[in-house]
């Protein structure tokens, strides 16, 4: 199974590109036709090269690791016959120097807060059960070397 998107970038008008000023701002289009504005992240390449306002590599990084875990936490927890109304995530990824020495991402830390309806509510100890198996199962945390904690709230 592949999964694709198109990356497009394009030099600005006044860009003269080899001062190294140039514009990081470009597009992701993914296979369903959703568009979205990137850029470099401005704590990277600073303003105004960096578009502020715009989706950059890191942020989506550890969006695709929140995401995946949600859509396996609710999954199993759909399985069990718990119910949830609603489910947040305040994700952050810490951008540092990993065991060789080069920045990458080095740990994400997924804060997710859910609140269940109906007479079953999981314990603490089937909140971190589940959990655990939507670590296990995400495809995206199995693909990568960051450490991944999770801190429910």
């Amino acid at each position: 199974m592949a999964y694709t998107v198109t990356i497009s970038w394009k030099r600005e008008p006044g860009d003269a590109f080899s001062d190294n000023k140039y514009s990081r701002a470009h597009s992701w289009i993914f296979d369903g036709g959703i568009l979205l504005s990137a850029s470099s992240s401005p704590h990277v390449v600073p303003l105004p090269m960096s578009k502020e306002n715009a989706v950059d590599p890191e942020e989506a990084f550890v969006a695709s690791l929140s995401s995946c875990h949600m859509l396996w936490f609710l999954s199993l927890a759909a399985a069990k016959q718990f119910i949830i109304e609603q489910y947040e995530d305040h994700a952050e990824g810490i951008l540092s120097k990993n065991e060789e020495g080069k920045i990458a991402m080095t740990e994400v830390v997924l804060k997710p807060k859910i609140v269940f309806s109906g007479a079953d509510v999981p314990t603490k100890k089937q909140l971190d059960e589940l959990h655990h198996e939507a670590h296990e199962k995400c495809y995206i945390a199995s693909s990568v070397r960051t450490k991944i904690r999770i801190l429910p709230k």
